[in-house]
C-alpha cells in the first residue's frame, strides 16, 4: 500500500470497522504479517459487515421518507417506533402491560461481571425494569433501591422479587429518573444499564447519579456503544436519533471530577451476540466503573 511503511497497522474492531465510522480496513492494513488466507478470510468479512452497513442506512433512509408522507408509527407496533415516545412513561407502561415478557429474566452480563466481587451493601439500580438485575442483587446480600418510572413494570418486578424470596430486601421507588433526586453519598454501588437519554438529560443526570455514590462505593455506567450502529444490529429508530442517545464510556468518564474519583474501567467492551439475520456479531458496550474516593 502506497504512503505506508513496512510495519503499520491501522487500529479497527474485529470487523474491520477503524475509529472513523464508516471506514473499514482489512487485511494487511490492520495486520502487517498477515498471510494471503488470513486477510483474504478477514476480507470476506469485513466486505460482509461494510454491506450490512449499506443496507441498514438504505432502510433507515427510506424509514425516514415514509415517515415524512405517512407519519410514525406508535410503541407497541412492528418496526421503528418514534424515538421521542420511547423515552416517555405511557410507551412503557403500554410495553409492560402487554402479556409477554420484555425482557430475559437474566441480569445484565456487565453488572454480573463487574459487581460480583463487590462487598454487599447498598445499591440503587435505575431503570430497574422487570427486576433481573434488582433481583440478583439482592439475591447477593445487597439491600437495594430499585427505581422506574413504569408502574407496570414495577408491578412486574415486584411479583418476581417476591417469588424469589428477596422482596424484604427491596425498596421500590417510581419515578422519573429525568428529574429525580436521590440521596447524596447514600449507596455503596449505583448501577445504570443501558440508561439512554438525550445528551442534555445525560449529563446532568449522571451527575446526579454520581453524587448518590458514598466515599469507597462505586459507580457503574453501561450502554450501547455508538460503534454498534456499524456492526449489523437493529435499532428501534433512525440511526442518526439512536446515535444521539449513546455514549462512550470515555465520556461518562470526562464528567467525573478526577480529584474524587478513580475510575477503574472505561472501555468498549465486545460481547458476541445473534444479529438480525441470525449470524453472530460483535455487540459492544460502553463501561464505566469508578470508584468514589471522597
Amino acid at each position: 500500500m502506497r504512503g505506508v511503511r513496512m510495519g503499520t497497522r491501522i487500529e479497527a474492531d474485529p470487523m474491520g470497522q477503524t475509529a472513523v465510522r464508516g471506514v473499514y480496513v482489512a487485511g494487511n492494513v490492520t495486520e502487517p504479517m498477515a498471510q494471503v488466507v488470513g486477510a483474504a478470510a478477514q476480507g470476506l468479512m469485513v466486505a460482509a459487515a461494510v454491506n450490512a452497513d449499506l443496507i441498514e442506512a438504505d432502510v433507515a433512509h427510506a424509514v425516514e421518507e415514509r415517515r415524512a408522507g405517512h407519519g410514525h408509527q406508535h410503541g407497541g407496533g412492528h418496526g421503528e417506533v418514534d424515538v421521542a415516545e420511547m423515552f416517555e412513561q405511557p410507551w412503557w407502561e403500554e410495553r409492560y402491560g402487554a402479556d409477554e415478557a420484555v425482557w430475559s429474566g437474566r441480569v445484565n452480563p456487565r453488572l454480573a461481571q463487574h459487581a460480583a466481587d463487590l462487598v454487599p451493601g447498598t445499591a440503587l439500580d435505575v431503570g430497574c425494569g422487570e427486576g433481573a438485575d434488582t433481583i440478583w442483587l439482592a439475591q447477593r446480600g445487597w439491600h437495594v433501591t430499585a427505581l422506574d418510572f413504569s408502574a407496570a413494570g414495577i408491578a412486574r418486578a415486584r411479583a418476581h422479587a417476591e417469588a424469589a424470596g428477596v422482596a424484604d430486601r427491596i425498596t421500590w421507588v417510581q419515578a422519573d429518573v429525568r428529574t429525580w433526586t436521590p440521596p447524596s453519598a447514600a449507596f455503596d454501588l449505583v448501577s445504570s444499564q443501558f440508561m439512554h437519554q438525550a445528551p442534555a438529560v445525560r449529563g446532568p443526570l449522571f451527575d446526579r447519579l454520581a453524587d448518590a455514590v458514598r466515599p469507597g462505593g462505586t459507580l457503574l455506567v453501561v450502554g450501547h456503544h455508538p460503534l454498534d450502529l456499524q456492526t449489523g444490529l437493529r435499532t428501534p429508530g433512525p440511526r442518526h436519533a439512536m446515535l444521539e442517545m449513546m455514549f462512550t464510556a470515555g465520556e461518562v468518564a470526562d464528567g467525573l471530577d478526577a480529584e474524587r474519583w478513580s475510575v477503574e474501567v472505561a472501555e468498549a467492551a465486545g460481547r458476541v451476540v445473534t444479529g438480525p439475520d441470525g449470524r453472530a456479531i460483535v455487540a459492544h458496550d460502553a463501561v464505566l466503573r469508578a470508584r468514589r474516593r471522597i
